[in-house]
C-alpha cells in the first residue's frame, strides 16, 4: 500500500513512529509537508504538486495537521479526498474538532458529561459569565489555544473578572468553564482508533499547575478505565467523526467529563506510558479500512 503522511516535521516522535510502523508492514510511505503543497482544482483531474512534481496516486493519507495551519492543511487534505484517497481522519472531522465551541456543542448534543461551559466575547459583565459557569474558581480558555497555552485558572472572583476583562481587551473569544477540583490536576487521555479505546494513560501536571499537558512538564502513567469512561471516549470520537483521536477526560463526582477531542494526538507519551504500539494499530486500521475511490463524508457541520 502507498501512504502519504501529511506533517510539517518528519523528525517528531509521532511521525517517525508512523513511518517506522508502515515500513515494518511493507508499505510505502511518503512524508509530505502540507504547507509546501500546491493544489490544482479541476473537475476532471485534481492533483497535488509537491517539490515541483505532481504527487503519485496514494491509497491512504494520514493527516497530522497542526492547529495553527488547520485551514490550509485541511484544504490540502480535501484535495486528496477529491482524488479518492482514503483519509484516516476526514477534513470535515478535523475542522469540526478544532473548533472548541462547535465541538463542545456537538458533545453536548450526545448528552455526554461535560464541564459547565460559557462562551463569551463581550466581557463587560464578567461577573455574570462567572456566575453562569457555577462561580469561582473557573477555567478561562482562549478559543484558539492548544497544549495548555491560553488556559488560565481564575481562583478568586476578582482574579477571574480581571482575566476575563483582559482577554476581552484584546478582542478575542473565550470559553469559561467550571473547575473540576476533585480531578486533582490529573486527566485521562484515551486513544481511540476505529471506535475502540486502544490505550489509556493518566496525565498529572507539575506541582502547583492545574494543567496536565505533557508539553508543560506533566507526567503520565498507564491506567485502567471504567466501562463508562470507555463508552464516553468512543461516543466523543464518533460525535466528531474521527477514526483516530485522543479524548481527554476528567474524573468528576458526577462521572467522566469530556474536556477535548484531539484529532492529531501525540504518540510518545501514551506509547511510553503503556508500552502499546499505537502507531502500528493506526497502520493496521488503514489496512482494514482503506478503500480508494470510496471516500465519503461522515456527518455534517
Amino acid at each position: 500500500m502507498k501512504i502519504a503522511l501529511l506533517c510539517r516535521n518528519e523528525n517528531l516522535y509521532s511521525h517517525k513512529r508512523l513511518v517506522e510502523a508502515a515500513k515494518q508492514r511493507d508499505h510505502e510511505i511518503d512524508v509530505v509537508d502540507h504547507l509546501r503543497c500546491y493544489i490544482n482544482i479541476t473537475s476532471s483531474r485534481p492533483t497535488v504538486r509537491y517539490r515541483g512534481e505532481v504527487l503519485p496516486n496514494y491509497e491512504a493519507v494520514i493527516p497530522r495537521i497542526g492547529a495553527s495551519v488547520t485551514f490550509y492543511g485541511t484544504a490540502v487534505l480535501r484535495q486528496f479526498e477529491m482524488m479518492g484517497v482514503y483519509p484516516v481522519n476526514e477534513s470535515v472531522a478535523i475542522t469540526r474538532s478544532r473548533d472548541k465551541l462547535r465541538s463542545m456543542q456537538l458533545l453536548s448534543r450526545k448528552d455526554l458529561g461535560m464541564p459547565i461551559t460559557v462562551f463569551a466575547h463581550k466581557t463587560s459583565r464578567a461577573e455574570e459569565v462567572i456566575e453562569m459557569a457555577g462561580g469561582v474558581p473557573v477555567i478561562i480558555k482562549l478559543l484558539e489555544g492548544t497544549q495548555g497555552i491560553g488556559v488560565v485558572l481564575g481562583e478568586t472572583q476578582k482574579a477571574a473578572e480581571s482575566i476575563i476583562q483582559a482577554f476581552g481587551g484584546v478582542n478575542t473569544n473565550i470559553l469559561v468553564q467550571e473547575f473540576i477540583k476533585e480531578a486533582g490536576g490529573s486527566d485521562l487521555r484515551c486513544l481511540v482508533i476505529g471506535e475502540k479505546v486502544v490505550a489509556t494513560m493518566m496525565r498529572t501536571g507539575v506541582e502547583g499547575d492545574f494543567r496536565s499537558n505533557l508539553h508543560r512538564g506533566g507526567t503520565a502513567q498507564s491506567i485502567k478505565i471504567s466501562p463508562e469512561e470507555r463508552r464516553t471516549a468512543v461516543t466523543a470520537a464518533k460525535a466528531m467523526g474521527l477514526n483516530v483521536c485522543g479524548v481527554d477526560m476528567l474524573r468528576s463526582n458526577r462521572g467522566p467529563v469530556v474536556m477535548e477531542v484531539n484529532s492529531s494526538p501525540g504518540l510518545e507519551g501514551i506509547e511510553k506510558a503503556t508500552g502499546i504500539d499505537v502507531a502500528g494499530k493506526i497502520i493496521e486500521f488503514i489496512e482494514a479500512n482503506a478503500k480508494p475511490n470510496k471516500t465519503k463524508t461522515r456527518g455534517k457541520g
